[in-house]
């Protein structure tokens, strides 16, 4: 792939920039140990994955806070575990605390000066705002889940990231998206025949962690284990 013809790169943030794993299990572990659950973080993440989407799917105009802690109820109830309102506003309030990968505001700020950078996220604003406090990225627009009412991998995104486009003046042939989720992104990429670049943060991971298998064909064209390994191939193709 010749990276130099694009003119704008659209990004998944939580799993990709944002290391929600970490975030959530910061969660999900104190509450099992309160509730003599004997589970490991990647157990926890493995419960709580299909939950979250399933969330989302039923309740698609629900701000992101209300569906992270109506997906903890679900899987403390999937567990045997009565998850307390006070649990689960924990989780719900904690997307601005999850740590970014120490990678991401780096290679953000050295891929901003080849393309325009788009974010494309299932997450609501006030979430977004907080964490790009810690990716100080400058990014041309930002598309979340409370914009277009609606979670990936269904297309509300995907048909707001097209109107955006247009308004910044880029080709859909201009455009890469860049993600870690396979369900999330690459699968609705191959649908909207988009080119992709799979950031695999856990290569080095057995299983899916908080996202779920793939429901349905995926494909990418790249893949690179972290954001600076990316940056570092578009700084050598220019």
């Amino acid at each position: 792939m010749d990276l130099t013809k694009f003119q704008a790169l659209s990004f998944d943030c939580y799993g990709t920039l944002i290391d929600w794993e970490t975030g959530i299990a910061a969660v999900l572990s104190p509450w099992a140990r309160e509730q003599g659950l004997d589970l490991t973080d990647e157990e926890l993440l493995l419960a709580y994955a299909d939950q979250e989407a399933a969330v989302e799917a039923s309740t698609p105009s629900a701000l992101y806070p209300d569906v992270l802690a109506a997906a903890f109820r679900r899987t403390g109830a999937d567990l045997g575990r009565e998850v307390s309102e006070e649990w689960a506003q924990r989780l719900g309030s904690s997307v601005p605390d999850w740590p970014a990968f120490p990678d991401s505001a780096d290679a953000l700020a050295r891929l901003a000066a080849r393309y325009q950078l788009i974010i494309l996220s299932n997450v609501h604003r006030a979430g977004f705002a907080g964490s790009n406090r810690q990716l100080r990225g400058d990014f041309a627009a930002i598309i979340t889940a409370e914009d277009v009412g609606a979670y990936k991998p269904a297309e509300n995104h995907f048909r707001a990231l097209d109107k955006k486009l247009g308004e910044l003046g880029v080709e859909r042939s201009g455009l890469l998206h860049v993600a870690q989720s396979l369900f999330h992104d690459h699968v609705p990429a191959k649908r909207e025949g988009l080119p992709s670049v799979w950031i695999n943060r856990r290569r080095d991971k057995p299983g899916w962690g908080a996202t779920p298998r793939p429901s349905g064909e995926f494909s990418y064209d790249l893949e690179f284990g972290s954001m600076g390994e990316f940056a570092d191939a578009v700084d050598k193709a220019f």
